[in-house]
């Protein structure tokens, strides 16, 4: 299923043109978008106790040996 979302400040102009235009594709469906503000804004819904940490492994202690030269 494929949804064409017209934005409804366009939904006067674009919502028939679209509707008449995907007709004949049963797998397409026209909606018009009718939310009033985005899930995303607000208060953030975590747990509030990130961090960023290097997530690297830690090196190995002590030195390497000294590679043989010719």
């Amino acid at each position: 299923m494929i949804y064409c979302v017209v934005p409804e400040a366009l939904a006067g102009e674009l919502l028939e043109k679209l509707t008449a235009y995907y007709a004949d594709d049963p797998n397409v469906t026209v909606i018009v978008d009718r939310r009033k503000s985005s899930r995303r804004e607000g208060i953030p819904s975590g747990g509030g106790n990130r961090s960023v940490r290097d997530r690297r492994r830690p090196r190995v202690p002590g030195e390497l040996p000294r590679l043989a030269t010719d």
